[in-house]
Formats: structure tokens, sequence, C-alpha cells
């Protein structure tokens, strides 16, 4: 079985990527591995910042490293929030409040494409390093529904299902969403490292 540490505390996104690699990928989050250096993402990119982590973590344990970096990029605002996603508008938001405040910038807008961005990065060692990036296209809706998700999920409706990202299913999400198609390519890579 491979092991590989991913460089996250949210016990959401480990189970997601849990349910995508299946039981031939063994997953720890960093809490599992006590690791609690502080990660400073200064990067100018969803690829930069799924780097800096993977360096970061790697670094200090030398074993294979996997981290993403993801957020929502609306077309009208130039591709913003982008990677300031987890804390547009203020650090303390809740998901509530942080989704609220995007559509307050939306407001006037006759353009509500957007899109949902995850870099994938693969730390094997500095000489064996692989980058997926996806991408999952929708519109903004000001009507939220759903609970089954997190962040921006309940203002993010997908035409093609008629519901939001939090009105799909788990398997649904994990088949459309960013995160599950950049998981889904890096499977294959994992599963044919030697």
């Amino acid at each position: 079985m491979f092991e590989i540490i991913l460089a996250t505390y949210n016990n959401h996104k480990a189970k997601e990527f849990s349910e995508i690699f299946g039981n031939k990928i063994k997953i720890k989050t960093l809490k599992e591995i006590n690791f609690n250096e502080k990660i400073i993402e200064n990067g100018n990119s969803f690829i930069e910042n799924s780097l800096i982590k993977c360096k970061t973590v790697y670094n200090k344990i030398k074993k294979p490293v996997i981290a993403d970096d993801s957020g929502i990029a609306v077309n009208v605002l130039n591709g913003k929030p982008g990677i300031h996603s987890a804390r547009y508008g203020n650090k303390k938001f809740t998901d509530e409040e942080r989704y609220l405040y995007l559509l307050s910038k939306l407001k006037k807008a006759d353009d509500l494409t957007a899109a949902f961005v995850c870099a994938l990065t693969l730390y094997i060692n500095p000489n064996r390093v692989y980058i997926i990036q996806e991408e999952t296209r929708g519109l903004i809706t000001f009507d939220p529904k759903g609970k089954n998700g997190f962040g921006y999920d309940p203002i993010f409706y997908l035409p093609e299902f008629s519901k939001t990202a939090a009105q799909l299913s788990n398997k649904e999400k994990n088949q459309i969403s960013h995160r599950g198609k950049a998981a889904k390519r890096m499977k294959i890579i994992i599963e044919n490292i030697n």
C-alpha cells in the first residue's frame, strides 16, 4: 500500500481524497502525523501554493506529500476570489458570511459564470513532482441551496444537474468536482509509481 501525507488538517478534504483513491493508497493528514509547523501560502497561483505546502511538509518528514490548493474564480471579478477564496472578505467569516460577501460584489453583474479550480501536487521527492490542475464550470446563484458541502458550494449552480454543488451527493460531486477530477487523474499516476 502506497502511503501519502495529505497536507491538510481538513477532515472533509481527507475523506474526499480517500473515497476517490480507494484502499490501495493510504492517506494521513497533518494532524495524524502531529505536524504543527506553520505553512505560509504566499504563492501567486493555485499551483504555487500547492507546491509550497508539499515542500514545507516534505522538508520536515521526507516522505511523499500531496497537497491541493483550490478556490472559486468568478469571471466578472477577473478570477477573484481565486487563491484568496478561503479568506475572502475577512479571515473570521463563516462559510455563509463569505459567500454572502461574494454575492454582494455581484449584485450588478450580468455575467455570473465561474469555475471551481483545483491544483493538485504530488511531491515524491525534489526530483519527482507531479502537478495537475482541473476545473468545474458553473454559475453563481443568488438562491443558496443545499447542505452537502462547504465553502461556496451552496451558491455554485451546475446547469447539467439543475442543482448547486451543495445539493449533490458525495458520489455525484466526486465525479464532476474540480478536486474529484484532479484526484482521479492523480490516482492513475500514483498507481503507476515504482
